[in-house]
């Protein structure tokens, strides 16, 4: 199975920390609060991970966003349009709806596939943090 601890879109799939996969990356997993939505730990609960590598890190990842919401709009105009038959104004209608209400999971899917680029896997990741404490 390819969603199994280990794999990179383990940890994006299921918010957890890209080096431990245990702990939890967001403070508020299913929160929708516009000023809540991107609120990350400061470090991962469970392997310490500090979250923010450097200064306006996650600046970066307005492009995985941006990436992310084209191929949203794509898929929604070719569904809408192409498979459905809906008249072009509606099916732009619909893209910004389901953009607009796509947001909140876009913005946390960003950051977690931007610090995934960054840092690996580490299995003995708790093991190490267990043993310096």
């Amino acid at each position: 199975m390819f969603l199994k601890k280990g794999r990179k879109i383990f940890s994006i799939f299921y918010f957890k920390c890209p080096k431990c996969h245990e702990g939890a990356f967001f403070i508020y997993k299913k929160s929708l609060h516009p000023l809540k939505v991107t609120k990350i730990h400061e470090n991962c609960p469970a392997c310490n991970l500090k979250y923010m590598l450097e200064p306006s890190f996650y600046f970066g990842a307005m492009y995985v966003a941006y990436g992310l919401s084209v191929a949203l709009a794509i898929a929604v105009f070719l569904i809408s349009n192409q498979l459905l038959g809906i008249d072009l104004l509606y099916t732009f209608a619909s893209i910004t709806l389901v953009l607009i209400l796509a947001t909140p999971l876009n913005l946390k899917l960003a950051r977690l596939i931007w610090i995934n680029l960054f840092v690996s896997y580490d299995p003995g990741a708790l093991s190490k943090q267990k043993s310096t404490r």
